[in-house]
């Protein structure tokens, strides 16, 4: 019974809830600023995929259509490559946060290089195959693409392994779109 009437009752320390709304604060904009970071780093390249992909689209597109062409069936349709290369995009990009989130790309500046060398190649081979119509280059693209991320994936590796698991399904898609491409060029 008497246990049951006892209340425990704390002393309260004026700086110690001014200090803990502090810490609070300081951790609330510090999540702010991340979230802030990640939008960037996952937009930016997204955005720039899909302009040039707008401005790159061109008559080429009912050539290289697979069912009006007689393409072999594991040729994507023309919805599924304009999906997936933008999904690729998304990935290196989170991929290429969580490296900077990590301070890998001052530790690691060849990182930071090898990044931007693959968006550049993935932002130039969408006009040049379906927009001009040059699949030779595309091919080259492509192969400099896989190369690009090969060094982006052992890099990325070394400063987050989970950045470096986020380029794998990329690695594959390049690879099969090397394929296509190599199709492209033979037809």
């Amino acid at each position: 019974m008497t246990s049951q009437e006892l209340k425990q009752r704390f002393k309260e320390d004026p700086d110690k809830g001014k200090m803990g709304g502090k810490i609070r604060n300081k951790k609330t904009a510090m999540a702010k600023r991340g979230l802030r970071s990640l939008t960037i780093a996952v937009a930016v390249p997204l955005s720039l995929y899909l302009l040039s992909a707008y401005l790159g689209s061109g008559k080429t597109h009912a050539n290289i259509d697979p069912i009006a062409s007689g393409k072999p069936f594991w040729f994507p349709p023309m919805w599924a490559l304009h999906l997936t290369c933008p999904a690729s995009c998304f990935l290196m990009g989170l991929a290429a946060w969580m490296v900077w989130a990590n301070g890998g790309f001052h530790r690691y500046p060849n990182a930071f290089l090898f990044y931007l060398a693959q968006l550049l190649l993935t932002l130039l081979w969408d006009p040049l195959v379906f927009g001009a119509g040059a699949t030779r280059i595309g091919l080259i693209l492509c192969f400099g693409m896989f190369g690009t991320m090969v060094g982006c994936y052992r890099l990325f590796g070394q400063v987050n392994p989970i950045s470096a698991h986020l380029i794998k399904p990329c690695l594959a898609w390049t690879a099969f779109l090397s394929l296509v491409n190599l199709k492209l060029v033979f037809v």
